[in-house]
């Protein structure tokens, strides 16, 4: 099978290139996201394989359909960006469901860490030998409550951690991790009681903008706010007037509601067009990464055997665990 490989970066070729040698695959790398403008680049291949913010919405899919492209391969575990309705029976979508849990939620609990003991501050005053602690005071971890927001690989990785913080955790999820020991609460005692907030859930219409102005309203004032997941979790607006309101203590984002323009994306020497973006990276208790939870030598290894292997049984008509029910959820769920 001949694969066209959307949204190259330098660090994808390595391991796609070690576990596809001698498989008789062929990879063809394009620094260009896939959208229907682009479609026509898949022209004469098997395959497509995508990202996060690559567009496999319904025209694209239709002209997927119509060049002769029968497999969709996401290299990342959400697949929110697809139109599995307009995929059922025409395409199969294969997917990376657990890639490295640890390195996103290590990287929230970075964030967090950063932000609380104001590390990124101290790290800039002292490059200009400004050695004042003035206005570096944080504050401590162990015991204060952390509410996490979905429990599969990742959340309860992340609430492992925060245990070995010693702090309290209480976890929110539809489909609850039975006999982890997890103390799962309503959505609306969560808000109330908790210090920090981390999004560990998949975007789904029911997720969509689950951090709202009402859920904000609801939030003990002063919490922090992490999400290391999926930008529409939350409301972007509504976060940046809860944090100018002094409702939210601090943000810390990987992802961002609007981000598929702009990240992954130098802009150093443009001025931003999305306000609420530079406004939100403007303020003093707000850290944002630019999708980068996932990028560790580890996670980046294991993203490309998985997809490699999911291709493969694909080529073989063979069945495939990672394979996503376009007719509503994964296969296997």
């Amino acid at each position: 099978m001949k694969i066209a490989f959307f949204d190259t970066k330098p660090y994808d070729r390595a391991g796609f290139e070690k576990y596809s040698k001698d498989t008789g695959l062929e990879i063809k790398y394009f620094e260009t996201r896939l959208n229907p403008d682009t479609v026509s680049l898949a022209q004469g291949c098997g395959g497509v394989c995508v990202f996060v913010n690559d567009d496999v919405g319904a025209e694209t899919v239709d002209r997927l359909c119509e060049i002769g492209v029968r497999l969709i391969a996401l290299r990342c575990a959400g697949y929110n960006n697809v139109d599995l309705g307009r995929c059922a029976g025409r395409i199969r979508v294969v997917r990376v469901p657990a890639y490295s849990p640890y390195a996103v939620a290590e990287h929230a609990i970075a964030l967090l860490l950063t932000s609380i003991r104001r590390i990124h501050k101290a790290y800039i005053r002292t490059k200009d030998f400004n050695f004042s602690l003035s206005g570096l005071t944080g504050f401590d971890l162990h015991g204060k409550t952390v509410g996490v927001i979905g429990t599969g690989k990742i959340g309860r990785i992340f609430i492992d951690i925060c245990r070995g913080f010693g702090m309290n955790v209480i976890a929110y999820d539809k489909f609850p991790a039975e006999g982890r020991g997890i103390n799962y609460v309503g959505l609306d005692e969560m808000f109330a009681k908790s210090d920090i907030i981390s999004l560990h859930c998949p975007l789904t219409p029911e997720t969509y903008h689950i951090i709202g102005a009402e859920a904000i309203e609801r939030l003990k004032t002063g919490a922090v706010i992490i999400n290391t997941s999926r930008g529409a979790l939350i409301d972007a607006e509504a976060l940046l007037e809860g944090i100018k309101r002094r409702k939210v203590g601090a943000a810390c984002l990987d992802v961002y509601e609007e981000e598929s323009d702009i990240f992954f994306q130098d802009f150093s020497g443009h001025i931003m067009s999305d306000d609420v973006l530079a406004r939100l990276i403007s303020m003093p208790n707000v850290i944002v990464t630019s999708h980068q939870a996932f990028l560790t030598e580890e996670a980046l290894d294991s993203i490309a055997k998985t997809t490699v292997e999911n291709i493969l049984a694909v080529e073989r008509n063979e069945d495939c665990e990672n394979e996503v029910n376009c007719s509503g959820g994964k296969a296997g769920d």
